[in-house]
C-alpha cells in the first residue's frame, strides 16, 4: 500500500477541492444572505413578519427533503451530472428572486434555489471520498467546512455592502449568475474519479475505505438509522442547535440588530459576520479539543449546549442590554459553540454506525438542522407579528418573547446532548490512564 497518493494525482484533486468548495460556499451563502436584507424584502414585498419567516424557511425545507435523493443520484447519476444540473436550478432561482413581484413568487424561488444547493453535499464527500486517502479525508472535509465558514462570512458584511450599492434584487441576481458560472466550471472541470481522468486511483483494497461484510441497500439502511434509539437524541441535539443558528444568523438576527440596537445593514452585517469567523476557525479547535484534549464526542456537545442556553439567555430576557462590543463578542461565542460543533455531530454520526450505512445516517442527520431552521423561522416570525410593528420596527420586547423560542429550545439541546451515546474510539495504546 502506498503511503501517499499518486504524484500524479495530487495536484488535480485541490482543483477539483477548489470548485467544489466554492460550490459549499455558495451554499451557505444563498442559505443566510436573506438575513442583512430582510427588512428591505419585507418592505419591498408587503411581507409582514410571519410570511417573512415562511419566505426565509422555504429554502429548508426542500433542502432537508432532498438530502436522501441526493445520494441517491450522487450513487447512480453520478456526482458531476447531480451538483452541475442542480446548481443550473439555484442558479435560475437565485435571478427568479432578485426579480420576484411578490411574495408568492418570491417563495417559490426560495425553493427553487433550496432543492439546487441541497444536491452539493453529500456528492461532494463522495468525490473527496474518491480523491482523498482515508488518513486525508478528516482533514479535507474539516478544510470543506472551513470554507462554508466563508459563505457565512460573504453573506453579511459583503453583502450587506453589495446590496447597499446595487440593492437586494440586483445583488441576488448578480449572484445567481456565478452559481451558474460554476456549474458550468464544474461540469467542465471536475471528475468523479481520478481513473476518470486516466489517474491511478488513490484508494487501494488495503486503505481501510471499506468495511467487510455484505452491501446493506438503501432503505435497509434507512431502517437501520432510523430504527436505532441511538439515532434520534443526536437528531434532536442537531434539529435544536442549529434550528437556532440558522433562524437567527439566517434571518432574524438582521432585523434584531436594526430594530433593537438602531444599526445601519453594514454594521449589523459586521456583528453577523463573527459566526463565519468562529466557524471557520473553530472548526479544527472543536476537533482537536474533541481528539486529543477530553478524549470525547459527548462531553464537547454537552459542553456546547450548556454555552448555548447561556448565550440564548439573554436574547430572550434582556435582548437590549448588549453593548456594541458585547455583541460582537456574544457573536463570536455562539459561532463557535452554535455552529463550529458541527463538525463532531457528524463525526458521532458517522462513529454511531458500520461505515457500511454511515453515509445514510450522515445524510439522515442533516436533515435535522434544516428542518429545524425552517420550522423556528416562521414561529418567531409570528411571535413577532403577535406584538405589532411599530414606526421603528419590531420591539425590544417582541424578539425578547420571539426569542424565548431559542431559549427553550436550546434547553432542548442540552437534555438531547445528555442522552448521546459517546463514539469516540479509543484504542488501548492511547487510552488514557
Amino acid at each position: 500500500m502506498n503511503a501517499r497518493p499518486p504524484i500524479a494525482v495530487i495536484p488535480y484533486r485541490w482543483v477539483v477541492f477548489a470548485l467544489l468548495g466554492a460550490g459549499y460556499l455558495l451554499v451557505y451563502f444563498h442559505r443566510l444572505s436573506p438575513a442583512v436584507v430582510a427588512l428591505e424584502m419585507m418592505d419591498e414585498l408587503k411581507a409582514d413578519a410571519g410570511l417573512m419567516g415562511l419566505l426565509a424557511s422555504a429554502y429548508f425545507y426542500p433542502y432537508a427533503l432532498m438530502q436522501i435523493p441526493s445520494g441517491l443520484l450522487s450513487d447512480s447519476w453520478g456526482p458531476r451530472k447531480t451538483i452541475t444540473s442542480f446548481f443550473l436550478l439555484a442558479g435560475i432561482g437565485s435571478i427568479a428572486f432578485g426579480a420576484a413581484p411578490s411574495v408568492g413568487w418570491a417563495i417559490a424561488a426560495r425553493i427553487g434555489v433550496g432543492v439546487g444547493v441541497a444536491m452539493l453535499f453529500v456528492p461532494t464527500m463522495k468525490v473527496l471520498t474518491s480523491w482523498f486517502k482515508v488518513t486525508e479525508f478528516t482533514f479535507a472535509a474539516g478544510l470543506l467546512m472551513a470554507v462554508g465558514g466563508l459563505g457565512v462570512l460573504s453573506a453579511a458584511s459583503p453583502f450587506a455592502y453589495l446590496s447597499t450599492v446595487l440593492g437586494w434584487r440586483e445583488s441576488f441576481m448578480i449572484i445567481g449568475v456565478v452559481t451558474l458560472v460554476l456549474a458550468a466550471a464544474i461540469w467542465i472541470l471536475v471528475r468523479d474519479t481520478p481513473q476518470e481522468m486516466g489517474l491511478p486511483a488513490i484508494r487501494t483494497n488495503g486503505d481501510g475505505a471499506e468495511e467487510g461484510g455484505p452491501a446493506i441497500g438503501l432503505w435497509q439502511g434507512v431502517r437501520m438509522v432510523i430504527g436505532s434509539a441511538r439515532f434520534w437524541p443526536l437528531f434532536a441535539w442537531f434539529f435544536f442547535t442549529f434550528g437556532i443558528f440558522f433562524s437567527f444568523s439566517g434571518l432574524w438576527g438582521g432585523p434584531f440588530l436594526m430594530h433593537v440596537y438602531g444599526l445601519d445593514k453594514l454594521q449589523a452585517g459586521g456583528i453577523l459576520s463573527m459566526p463565519a469567523v468562529a466557524l471557520i476557525f473553530g472548526c479544527p479547535v472543536i476537533a482537536y479539543i474533541s481528539d486529543r484534549v477530553l478524549r470525547s464526542r459527548k462531553k464537547v456537545m454537552v459542553i456546547s449546549a450548556v454555552a448555548v442556553v447561556i448565550l440564548s439567555l439573554p436574547l430572550a430576557f434582556f435582548p437590549a442590554r448588549f453593548n456594541l462590543a458585547q455583541l460582537y463578542a456574544w457573536g463570536l461565542l455562539f459561532g463557535f459553540f452554535g455552529s463550529a460543533i458541527v463538525i463532531i455531530g457528524f463525526t458521532t454520526a458517522k462513529e454511531m454506525f458500520p461505515v457500511r450505512i454511515a453515509g445514510t445516517a450522515v445524510g439522515l442527520i442533516n436533515i435535522a438542522p434544516f428542518l429545524g431552521g425552517a420550522i423556528m423561522q416562521p414561529v418567531v416570525g409570528i411571535m413577532l407579528e403577535a406584538h405589532g410593528r411599530g414606526a421603528a420596527g419590531y420591539s425590544a420586547q417582541a424578539y425578547g418573547s420571539g426569542f424565548t423560542v431559542y431559549f427553550v429550545s436550546a434547553a432542548i439541546a442540552l437534555i438531547a446532548a445528555l442522552f448521546i451515546k459517546e463514539t469516540m474510539p479509543i484504542a488501548p495504546d492511547k487510552a488514557l490512564p
